[in-house]
């Protein structure tokens, strides 16, 4: 196998909790509440959590990083993302 075909793999490979552990508290907490919550936006997470936008999209980031949240297009405001906790 070589090496784009490792690093592919790696790309589209789902996270799990481990993956998690040595992240920021608001990354976990981020993650804990989209695990209760199934898909929100990176409002309604700031909103459930309590933390500020800018740490709620640190933490979005953090926990992509890691392959534990997917995103997408919200089908009701283009310009909004919807997140999804992805751990096996």
């Amino acid at each position: 196998m070589g090496t784009s075909e490792s690093l592919h793999q790696k790309t589209t490979q789902n996270g799990s909790w481990d993956d998690i552990r040595d992240l920021p508290p608001s990354a976990k907490l981020v993650a804990k509440v989209l695990e209760y919550n199934d898909t929100m936006t990176q409002q309604q997470i700031a909103d459930e959590t309590l933390l500020p936008a800018r740490t709620v999209r640190y933490a979005l980031n953090r926990l992509d990083d890691e392959n534990v949240v997917n995103s997408r297009v919200s089908f009701s405001d283009a310009r909004k993302r919807l997140y999804r906790l992805d751990i096996e």
